[in-house]
């Protein structure tokens, strides 16, 4: 069992760690996160019924660490990066102070949408984008089918961009 779980640390550790500090933007805390995953996953492998792959398995189990971290830490400040939602902001600017403070400020609206968003709209983006899942691996992760992943990852996409331009994040 020792060698199983050394495999499997060894080959999805840089995935779980990229996905956290993807969530977090936070290096320390990722690694920190990335380590109680891995515990958390060792603990609980019994309920893995090998339904889904394992990486699915570990990113449901990195994402309750996560959530569970924010719960306990309600004083901490989610600085999520968002890069990889750069697709619902205008990149045609140039990189001057002042597109610079917009760009910062559109991403913190983006935060704040995100927060608001129903659970499973959230989900779906954090499987999709953060952890660079297809869309098989989300409806897994998920219980749903894959078809709904799509359907519920446009309609996450499409509710973003309407707050967004409805300025629902104040």
């Amino acid at each position: 069992m020792n060698e199983q779980y050394e495999m499997i640390y060894t080959k999805y550790y840089n995935r779980v760690f990229f996905f956290l500090n993807k969530l977090c933007s936070d290096c320390v805390l990722a690694e920190d996160l990335t380590q109680e995953t891995f515990y958390q996953m060792f603990l609980s492998v019994d309920k893995f019924r090998g339904e889904s792959d394992i990486y699915t398995f570990i990113i449901a189990v990195a994402k309750h660490t996560y959530l569970k971290y924010l719960r306990k830490n309600k004083h901490y400040v989610n600085t999520v990066s968002l890069a990889d939602l750069e697709e619902f902001l205008s990149d045609n600017e140039e990189y001057s102070p002042h597109y610079i403070f917009e760009y910062e400020d559109e991403k913190a609206n983006i935060r704040a949408l995100l927060e608001k968003l129903p659970e499973k709209y959230r989900d779906v983006i954090m499987y999709r984008i953060y952890a660079d899942m297809t869309y098989a691996q989300t409806a897994k992760a998920m219980g749903i089918t894959e078809n709904s992943a799509k359907v519920l990852f446009f309609r996450a996409k499409k509710k973003l961009m309407e707050d967004l331009q409805n300025g629902d994040y104040l």
